[in-house]
């Protein structure tokens, strides 16, 4: 793994902008994969600005995103894709039939819609590079602690901690979904790339449960010890430095 420290959040975000823009740069037909949440977001903000100031084009790259709540409208402003249009695709060339976000309002078959998710990553020529946020309790993706390391895409139960920290984009914890669909643990691992953002005190325990704690599904995001191209920008604050 490596290891890239920086002073706070807007260097994280730049940080994480200057990687993924050369990547895009160096092969147009890039495939990359997304996240939502709070971090990503001045990563979003910096491509979106790069775009329209210095001209990177996103017209061959396609994107595919983590997950989504299960039984969101895509047009409710707490839904993945609208945050995604919001933040970033809604904002660049990239071609609407290029970006790919889990369909959680496919009630009658969600099972059906993960296995079609699956074969649409494989068939595309898989993940360039994927980027992940962290979660408090180790959670990557909709990942829970507990998940299998070899789980594909899926439909999983999120947990208290999860929609108790998502409450606050909600009018009230009601609110919250109960179940989202998420790429699996296999499903992130098979990414010839990682990149992991993480910003924040409140996410120092899981970071260091990955950088000097066992490998165990007890806490998700120490499987990107077994992944041989990670890259973690992190700063001061989840390092434990402030």
């Amino acid at each position: 793994m490596n290891l890239i420290k920086v002073n706070n959040y807007e260097e994280l975000s730049q940080k994480a902008s200057e990687i993924i823009i050369k990547k895009i740069q160096d092969n147009p037909s890039f495939n990359l994969g997304l996240a939502t949440g709070s971090t990503p977001e001045g990563m979003y903000r910096k491509l979106v600005e790069d775009h329209q100031n210095g001209g990177t084009s996103y017209k061959n790259v396609k994107t595919f995103n983590l997950d989504e709540y299960v039984g969101i409208p895509e047009d409710d402003p707490n839904s993945y894709h609208y945050f995604m249009n919001q933040h970033l695709l809604g904002h660049i060339d990239i071609e609407k039939s290029n970006t790919h976000i889990p369909n959680g309002n496919q009630m009658s078959d969600l099972q059906r819609e993960c296995e079609e998710y699956e074969k649409l990553i494989d068939q595309s020529g898989g993940i360039d590079l994927q980027v992940l946020g962290l979660g408090v309790n180790g959670h990557v993706g909709f990942n829970e602690p507990g998940t299998p390391f070899e789980s594909p895409t899926h439909i999983v139960e999120l947990t208290q901690d999860t929609r108790e920290a998502n409450a606050r984009f909600f009018n009230s914890l009601e609110e919250v979904p109960t179940h989202a669909v998420t790429m699996g643990i296999s499903t992130i691992m098979k990414s010839k790339e990682i990149i992991l953002l993480v910003s924040g005190a409140q996410k120092a325990h899981a970071l260091s449960r990955l950088l000097n704690g066992e490998i165990t599904e007890e806490c998700p995001v120490t499987v990107l010890g077994k992944h041989p191209n990670v890259t973690i920008i992190a700063d001061r604050a989840a390092l434990g430095e402030e």
